[in-house]
């Protein structure tokens, strides 16, 4: 494959210790695109030292809005269709360039590269750290990055081809307990703000990271790496620990929430509310489509949407008798799994906060309304 073909796109924050390497590996490409994540080291210095030996180093900035829509934000600027997207600590081995050459790709395809995990130096060939295949050449007409806020992943499409290539990554995972431990903090956070739509308890949390432990140190042959293999196994189950134990305790602090749309022959505007809904900051426990006589179309992309949807999405429609708003609020209601119910027209696009500031002012026995902004064709 051409390299002349592909852009490279790359997310940092604080990556003074591995950036320059990773940007030498990849001077063969058309273009890199950096997408910097408020670094306060020296990231942004060897970034723009290097962009003076090579003009095509493109340098962006954005505030934390999630992994998945930083990945992609990082693609609408990238000029080539095809996209190699790497991360600040990873390193491109000159072995997968050579294999690249060799390489003829059709739109449908995604390149799975093997990466190599390294904790203090060391590859470690266990603890569900191998074999580590991670999905990493794509043509952006075909696919993107889903929008979780962290476990983002590209998202498969019907007859996309996953190709498995012999040579890849070098990745320098961690170098320290502090690191592991950082990361899991980081991570379980975002996780557990991302699933509040899920059912957890402490027996969960507890029993899943005994689970882990057990299979990542024993059956995942952490105990042959010493006490790193210990180490990576404690702390990935510690992950898993905090994730679930902190999703318990915000559920238990925050009212359950179902989000009611209503809609009636607007799949247009409906497609654009539910793009809305899947970038908010906070997701509700549930969202449910209160549909008053739609025709099949509506529902169809109601369908399209309920495969890849952060939270669970339901349909609820009437019969064609006439205006019924009220009747199918009512309905909507009826079916809401969730303690506290916000209503929206199918018309409303959701600013990122709006579960979360609603459920913030929530008060038993108090309606809360807000305001809208109202856009014309120019806005």
């Amino acid at each position: 494959m051409d390299f002349s073909k592909i852009s490279v796109t790359i997310l940092v924050k604080n990556a003074q210790k591995t950036l320059l390497e990773c940007l030498e590996s990849l001077k063969n490409f058309d273009e890199i695109i950096l997408l910097d994540n408020q670094s306060d080291d020296d990231t942004l210095k060897i970034a723009t030292n290097f962009k003076e030996n090579f003009p095509n180093l493109h340098i962006y900035s954005s505030e934390f809005i999630g992994f998945g829509p930083l990945k992609n934000l990082a693609l609408s600027y990238a000029k080539n269709e095809w996209i190699l997207s790497i991360d600040a600590d990873e390193v491109l081995e000159s072995s997968f360039l050579e294999e690249l050459k060799s390489l003829s790709l059709e739109k449908e395809n995604i390149l799975a590269l093997p990466r190599k995990d390294l904790y203090r130096g060391e590859w470690i060939k266990a603890c569900g750290w191998y074999p580590d295949y991670v999905y990493r050449l794509f043509n952006k007409t075909w696919t993107r990055f889903n929008d979780n806020a962290v476990h983002e992943s590209l998202i498969c499409q019907p007859n996309t081809k996953i190709i498995k290539t012999q040579n890849g990554l070098r990745h320098y995972a961690y170098d320290s307990i502090y690191g592991l431990l950082e990361k899991c903090q980081k991570y379980s956070n975002l996780w557990a703000q991302q699933n509040l739509h899920k059912k957890t308890s402490m027996s969960q949390a507890v029993i899943r990271s005994i689970w882990k432990f057990f299979r990542d140190y024993f059956l995942k042959k952490g105990i042959f790496y010493g006490y790193k293999g210990f180490v990576i196994s404690f702390c990935n189950a510690l992950g898993v620990f905090f994730k679930y134990a902190k999703l318990y305790e915000l559920k238990r602090k925050i009212p359950t929430c179902s989000l009611i749309i209503t809609t009636y022959n607007s799949k247009d505007c409906l497609k654009l509310v539910l793009e809305s809904v899947k970038k908010l900051e906070f997701y509700p426990n549930e969202v449910l489509i209160a549909d008053d006589r739609s025709t099949e179309d509506t529902a169809a992309l109601i369908q399209e949407y309920q495969q890849n949807f952060p939270c669970p999405l339901k349909h609820i429609w009437q019969e064609d008798e006439g205006f019924r708003l009220s009747a199918i609020r009512n309905k909507a209601i009826g079916a809401a799994i969730g303690e506290y119910c916000i209503i929206i027209d199918g018309d409303m696009i959701l600013e990122p906060h709006f579960i979360k500031d609603h459920l913030d002012f929530a008060k038993h026995k108090v309606f809360l309304q807000g305001s809208r902004i109202i856009l014309d064709e120019r806005s």
